[in-house]
């Protein structure tokens, strides 16, 4: 299927939209013809820069169309005035490149997870560029950007994007990205963008509206799932991973909660995904967020790498003591060890912290800056891929919350409701206010201080030299009895003491 949305060629703007629910779409009254599997595309006489709608009508069997109304494109890759705003025309020749993508090899592949809007002061992409020095200083190679997409609202985790393709506004829109991107690969630093195709958020009847993007056959926690089995679903949502590769020069993308993305036709999406995206450039990475023990991402998928939860779980409990939900199997010195373990090396992206792991806590409270120094030793040592948030390696200790601005009152309240009863079945939360997702300050208090710990910074950065030395697997030797466990590379011992909560390379 050719590239959807809107692409400038010479005097003229190609539009092309998967509306198999409509019997006509128009743009600015000018009707498009209908190609095969339920396309329409003509080339109009417009500019880049341009604002447009497509305008679905007709009615059809069973279709949510009964007359023209006005709406952004699917595939929009730039929305102006946000959501509910008309899509306007971007001509990514535009884009100023003074430094060339960058590719990093797994194995020196060190990940830095980053939220745009609470990264810097500014909340945009160009308030993030400063910062990129320091990152790459200290010793990493790449920044993981959490969504950027067009979702509801101005402030938001960014996994509730609807329009994939046009980067949110209050971050910097198009223009501001490419900037970041380009910054980035200045410092030798590989961007990888996360990405979400296993539901949209509030507003997908922007989608359903020209054809059936969703099915009730599967359920997710978030919204309604994918329908992969339709040919334009599924190129809206490669068409949209090869965009981020081939016009923004990004590095690589992390796939969320991929075990939510059901198909059942051969090849699967998330592998044609990736192989398409594997095409576009050498050393591109596909890194899949999977459930604990499910390896189709690297066994079948083609992907390059996927989180490993297992080694997170086990470290957290050594560290806090916490044994609720989905801590509760763990407790062990042997279970870590068990996790230095598994096998591939270098293609299990392992963390003591991410914005799952902080942000999906009551009140989005860190690791404290002692478990920090026990925690990078022992996931910077790892043979697997680290992965480091935002702020974790002087210490942070803001917040990072769960925080939306969603525009409909209903989904709102239903946003607040439900984050009360996720926690009401803790006693420890029993009696405590959970903080409003909605309101500006939870936002507001999530924004990182970079009020740090220097002692805490050095540490990681000599964990992050010396790792540059270490290859091969991990050996491990446990004294359950002490709380000691010794981990070998090569000639290297790392011994951590989760009595004492202290951590040295030997």
């Amino acid at each position: 299927m050719k590239q959807l949305g809107a692409v400038p060629a010479g005097d003229e703007v190609e539009f092309r939209v998967w509306a198999p629910n409509a019997s006509e779409v128009a743009v600015r009254g000018q009707t498009l013809g209908f190609e095969e599997s339920g396309v329409a595309a003509s080339r109009l006489p417009f500019r880049a820069g341009e604002d447009y709608w497509f305008a679905p009508g007709g009615v059809r069997p069973l279709m949510v169309v009964t007359e023209v109304q006005q709406l952004a494109d699917p595939c929009s890759r730039w929305q102006p005035e946000g959501l509910r705003g008309a899509s306007r025309v971007l001509d990514v020749r535009e884009f100023e490149w003074t430094a060339d993508p960058v590719s990093v090899a797994l194995e020196d592949l060190v990940v830095y997870e980053l939220h745009i809007g609470t990264f810097s002061d500014e909340g945009t992409f160009d308030g993030a560029i400063p910062y990129l020095a320091g990152l790459a200083e200290l010793g990493v190679t790449a920044v993981e950007v959490m969504p950027v997409a067009t979702f509801p609202g101005e402030r938001g985790w960014g996994y509730d994007g609807v329009l994939t393709s046009a980067p949110h506004r209050a971050y910097g829109g198009p223009h501001g990205l490419a900037r970041f991107v380009n910054a980035a690969h200045a410092h030798g630093l590989a961007v990888i963008l996360d990405v979400v195709y296993n539901h949209v958020g509030p507003g997908s009847e922007i989608l359903s509206t020209y054809g059936p993007y969703f099915t009730d056959e599967y359920d997710t926690f978030w919204g309604d799932a994918i329908d992969y089995s339709q040919r334009g679903v599924r190129e809206w949502a490669i068409q949209n991973a090869e965009l981020w590769i081939r016009d923004y020069r990004i590095d690589g993308l992390r796939l969320d909660a991929t075990h939510a993305i059901f198909d059942e036709s051969e090849p699967h999406v998330l592998r044609e995904l990736a192989d398409r995206v594997h095409a576009l450039r050498d050393g591109v990475l596909v890194v899949a967020e999977m459930s604990v023990g499910d390896r189709r991402p690297i066994e079948e998928w083609h992907h390059d790498a996927q989180w490993e939860d297992e080694f997170h779980h086990a470290l957290h409990v050594l560290l806090t003591g916490e044994h609720d939900g989905y801590y509760e199997p763990y407790g062990k010195v042997a279970d870590l060890a068990r996790a230095f373990e598994l096998q591939p090396e270098n293609r299990l992206v392992v963390c003591a912290q991410n914005h799952d792991q902080v942000g999906n806590r009551a009140f989005g409270d860190r690791l404290s800056r002692e478990h920090l120094r026990v925690a990078a030793a022992c996931v910077l040592f790892s043979p697997h891929v680290p992965l480091l948030f935002m702020g974790e390696e002087y210490g942070e200790q803001a917040p990072f919350q769960f925080f939306t601005d969603h525009d409909d009152p209903e989904i709102a309240e239903a946003t607040r409701t439900g984050r009360r009863r996720e926690f009401e079945k803790f006693a420890a939360f029993a009696h405590e206010e959970i903080p409003d997702p909605q309101a500006r300050e939870t936002f507001e208090h999530s924004r990182l201080t970079r009020d740090g710990d220097d002692e805490l910074r050095t540490w990681y950065r000599e964990l992050l030299r010396a790792r540059r030395e270490l290859r091969g697997p991990a050996a491990t030797e446990v004294d359950e009895s002490r709380h000691i466990l010794r981990v070998l590379r090569g000639d290297t011992e790392l011994v951590a003491n989760f009595d004492d909560m202290t951590a040295e390379l030997r």
